[in-house]
């Protein structure tokens, strides 16, 4: 099937809402089943660190990465159907890749691996991550970039919270 566009030429359309809503809540889910499965609030060496006495409680955080998560989704899967043509959809997809990446393997570094400094730089990289991503979408959907912004805030209040953890700990 072809679809004519608004300039007279004619492009293939994109994924139906259940493949891009799907796939979006596929790969969010992925995510945070390696994070979640990664972390270890309860764990001995978590519990010996010293951490800032502005730091939520363990229970804050899946109360506040559910619903971020939830918008991460979302976002991505209304964009996708809102990119003009292959090559948006495809540099959506590239940087939301890119950063459920980065945001999976912070966990991984700081509870699996130990390494505070490591998920330091994970936090940085992610929090680039976020910029680009809500740069790409926002070519595409200024409302689906703007529903990322609670995402991108968060990711920065956890490098700040990380980078606290890291100082108290040297």
């Amino acid at each position: 099937m072809r679809v004519i566009s608004e300039r007279g030429g004619t492009r293939r359309p994109g994924p139906g809402p259940w493949q891009r809503y799907g796939a979006a809540t596929a790969a969010v889910a992925v995510t945070a089943a390696v994070g979640a499965a990664a972390t270890g609030p309860d764990s001995t060496w978590y519990a010996s660190l010293r951490r800032p006495s502005w730091q939520p409680p363990p229970w804050a955080f899946g109360l506040v990465w559910t619903p971020l998560y939830a918008s991460i989704a979302c976002a991505a899967g209304h964009a996708l159907g809102r990119a003009p043509d292959r090559r948006r959809r495809a540099g959506i997809v590239r940087d939301l890749g890119a950063n459920l990446a980065l945001n999976a393997a912070w966990s991984r570094l700081f509870f699996a691996h130990r390494a505070p400094k490591a998920a330091l730089a994970g936090d940085v990289l992610l929090n680039i991550g976020n910029a680009q991503l809500i740069r790409q979408i926002a070519r595409t959907d200024r409302a689906a970039a703007g529903a990322l912004l609670p995402y991108a805030a968060w990711c920065a209040f956890a490098a700040a919270l990380n980078a606290s953890i890291v100082r108290l700990n040297r």
